[in-house]
């Protein structure tokens, strides 16, 4: 045992020497190729046939070095230090609407005005055309410029004209920036069969407290089972993540733990507040977009065996970023130093991300469709939407909205007449089938019939796709009224995921039976 322990000992002696070379010969790579980098500049910036421009070509090869390790490491110089803050807080000073492109009027419009914000308070509306801002006319800039112009300093005011395109008569609004922070909770509220619903939009900021005060609001109404609804989530803060999930976990148990390079990179993350409700069945939507802290709290009530996911595989991000590493001159670095990984052990992997329990996929959408919804068509359904609004001041609730088969012949008319063109994947394919068989010679041969078909293919008929792919277009016009009425409320319309959860919910041991491993019936 005493050789053991003596040959044990040397063999760590001798160990020394090559770990402190290795620590030696990286040390060595790393002054070595600094100087490089600096000899280099040096030579560009006296020999170079240009006057560089120093701050764009150093951010330059900063983002090419940053770009070799992973996504979520990024420099932000002091002229982008806005954008920081604003991903930090979610917060920016503006009026709170989205705007677009209108292609056809080229021209930016209004495309939504969020809920208690500055636009919806002073009337704006869906399709209002933004003419000019104070003295700076509008009506030939892009979506960038006119934002810019929107966003200030919170308290400021300006003076808005737009033109609504549903009367045509010119308005002018006096508005006040204030600070814009996207609620945390998009919509919450009761569904049927006992059902609460919560759509949590983000974790950054401060999430939990809204989320506490709108699951008791639930409950209060009776709530039995709830669907947590982090599509499209992206993630942010782990502490505000453990504090949501210590509302239906016992207080203490772990819910992730981060490991890095550095000893101060490693912790554990318990929740630190007495649950509310341990027994709840809850069910987790989730998509691609789901990602970071989202995928911790998913991830961890699915090893906690405390709920379901219902969706798709989310996004895989397992990496976790200190915000604002400073920098000389005021600039800042995201800095990834650890990864993550749940109650189980396992991490997210950025390839394929969280697997559901319960897979539902999108709607696949037929090619028309999808163009007619694209921000660059010819903007018809934005065009009949906004109409539809402009002539209807109420509409049903938002579950029980449809349009007539009037309203959709309308919209029909409307597509034709404005001569809606799309491109067709069978007629692309034909083309480079086309080529193809010209190439390897067997077009002389089957020339016939190729034409015959190609014929069939290059025969546009608009008509016939509209009323082919009636029901899809439909629903897609709905939910886009519906939205305009009822804000992200109304975006539970037709919804696929939300309707299995439901089903599940509802469905006598179906939920039991997921949550304990078992295929579902």
């Amino acid at each position: 045992m005493k050789r053991y322990i003596i040959l044990l000992f040397g063999a760590y002696l001798m160990a020394l020497p090559t770990n402190a070379q290795e620590v030696k010969n990286h040390n060595l790579e790393v002054a070595k190729n600094l100087e490089i980098f600096n000899a280099l500049y040096r030579h560009l910036d006296m020999m170079y046939v240009d006057t560089l421009d120093a701050n764009k070509v150093v951010t330059a090869g900063i983002d090419a070095m940053l770009e070799s390790l992973d996504p979520y490491t990024e420099y932000y110089p002091e002229e982008r230090q806005k954008d920081l803050r604003q991903m930090l807080t979610g917060k920016y000073a503006g009026i709170g609407a989205l705007i677009r492109y209108h292609q056809k009027l080229k021209r930016c419009v209004i495309e939504e005005p969020y809920e208690g914000m500055p636009s919806a308070e002073v009337g704006l509306k869906k399709g209002d055309i933004i003419l000019q801002i104070d003295d700076t006319v509008m009506t030939d800039k892009n979506v960038s410029y006119v934002s810019s112009h929107l966003r200030g300093e919170a308290g400021t005011t300006f003076v808005l004209k737009i033109q609504r395109p549903s009367t045509g008569k010119k308005m002018t609004f006096k508005i006040t920036r204030q600070n814009i922070k996207m609620p945390e909770i998009t919509w919450y509220g009761m569904l049927d069969n006992g059902i609460g619903y919560i759509s949590l939009n983000t974790f950054t900021g401060e999430p939990a407290k809204p989320m506490r005060l709108a699951f008791l609001d639930l409950k209060k109404q009776g709530a039995q089972k709830l669907i947590l609804d982090l599509r499209g989530n992206g993630g942010g803060s782990l502490s505000e993540c453990v504090d949501i999930m210590s509302m239906w976990v016992p207080k203490g148990q772990q819910i992730v733990e981060t490991k890095g390079k550095l000893k101060r990179a490693n912790s554990e993350y318990k929740t630190r507040l007495e649950p509310i409700d341990t027994v709840m069945p809850i069910v987790v939507l989730v998509n691609r977009e789901t990602a970071s802290a989202s995928e911790i709290t998913s991830g961890a009530l699915q090893d906690l065996k405390r709920g379901i996911i219902i969706g798709t595989r989310t996004y895989g991000k397992g990496l976790v970023q200190i915000p604002n590493v400073d920098l000389p001159y005021n600039a800042n670095l995201k800095l990834t130093t650890s990864r993550y990984y749940l109650p189980s052990g396992r991490g997210i992997d950025m390839k394929e991300g969280l697997k559901p329990d319960i897979e539902v996929k999108p709607d696949t959408l037929a090619n028309i469709t999808l163009y007619l919804d694209r921000l660059d068509s010819t903007e018809v359904m934005f065009d009949y939407v906004t109409e539809y609004i402009a002539k209807h001041p109420t509409i049903a609730a938002a579950k029980d909205f449809h349009l007539t088969d009037a309203d959709y012949d309308d919209f029909k008319q409307r597509v034709i007449k404005g001569g809606f063109t799309y491109d067709q994947l069978s007629k692309k394919q034909m083309d480079e089938l086309e080529k193809a068989m010209k190439f390897e010679g067997y077009m002389d041969d089957a020339k016939a019939e190729f034409e015959a078909l190609k014929a069939k293919i290059d025969h546009h008929d608009v008509a016939r796709d509209l009323d082919k792919n009636r029901q899809e277009i439909m629903q897609m016009i709905e939910q886009d009224i519906v939205s305009a009425y009822y804000y992200q409320g109304g975006e539970l319309h037709n919804d696929k995921a939300l309707k299995e959860a439901a089903r599940i919910l509802t469905t006598e041991g179906e939920y039991a039976r997921i949550l304990n491993g078992e295929k579902a019936e």
